[in-house]
């Protein structure tokens, strides 16, 4: 099993103004820290939905996904997504290698909800080829696409990325988990960002409504991680080089404190 993992999950505004988070990635690996990218894209996909005029729609923060939508989302989050954002660090001298869900069984996944159609809920991860990869040297970046069965038959499916984010840090036994993001942390009732919480007060902060929208996925994804792994932060990815300062230790000291939840 591949030993002091990173996994980072980047979205929201971090994908629309992403520089410094990829010369923090490319920092962070030229300093040989093992690092696996799950990456977002729900509004890229939206951009196409739009353009193909393609109606979309949202249970609960997650996209159903007909036939068409989904042919989308595949077509933008694995493809151009992805590879846009392996051609940039490869450009600031980074060595990664995009792939989804899909490749080397990395995620299998069951129908989520029938409402929300071809979205899955991950019930398999298979780290293979992310330790060959990370092995090598490589940044894996991760789409968030996986598959399934549905009805006899072998489908892709749609995943969040948080949650696949949460998957991949249980699988390996990550030193730590990190989502950029693009607000300040996890808030309290009065709206002031809370810097620290267990697991059980995380849980909490999910079930009573404190927390909301896309924070849960969030939330759900850090629990399941740190069955595993020893710590996870939530910061904002607009905040420049926010990474390079929490991974160095010094984020508490700088606008990225954001929010740590730490295994009891």
């Amino acid at each position: 099993m591949q030993k002091g993992v990173i996994v980072v999950k980047i979205g929201g505004s971090t994908l629309g103004n992403h520089d410094t988070t990829l010369e923090d990635l490319v920092e962070l690996q030229k300093q040989d820290m093992s690092l696996v990218v799950v990456h977002g894209g729900g509004k890229v996909t939206s951009e196409w939905l739009a353009r193909m005029g393609i109606p979309t729609s949202f249970v609960e923060g997650l996209r159903v996904t007909n036939a068409e939508t989904l042919k989308v989302a595949a077509a933008t989050l694995g493809g151009l997504v992805n590879k846009e954002l392996v051609v940039a660090i490869q450009s600031m001298g980074g060595k990664a290698v995009g792939l989804s869900g899909c490749d080397g069984n990395l995620f299998r996944a069951s129908v989520k909800r029938p409402e929300l159609g071809y979205v899955g809920e991950i019930v398999a991860v298979d780290t293979t080829l992310l330790n060959l990869l990370l092995n090598g040297g490589y940044m894996p970046v991760v789409a968030p696409i996986s598959f399934g069965s549905i009805e006899g038959q072998t489908m892709l499916l749609n995943i969040n990325g948080d949650t696949a984010a949460g998957e991949i840090a249980a699988a390996l036994a990550a030193e730590k988990l990190v989502f950029l993001t693009d607000v300040d942390g996890i808030h309290d009732r009065s709206g002031k960002v809370i810097p620290r919480l267990n697991p059980a007060e995380a849980r909490n902060m999910a079930d009573s409504g404190i927390a909301s929208g896309g924070m849960i996925p969030k939330i759900e994804a850090s629990l399941r991680a740190l069955t595993t792994t020893r710590v996870v932060h939530i910061i904002d990815g607009r905040t420049s080089h926010a990474l390079l300062d929490d991974i160095g230790g010094q984020a508490q000291k700088t606008k990225s404190g954001g929010t740590t939840i730490v295994a009891e």
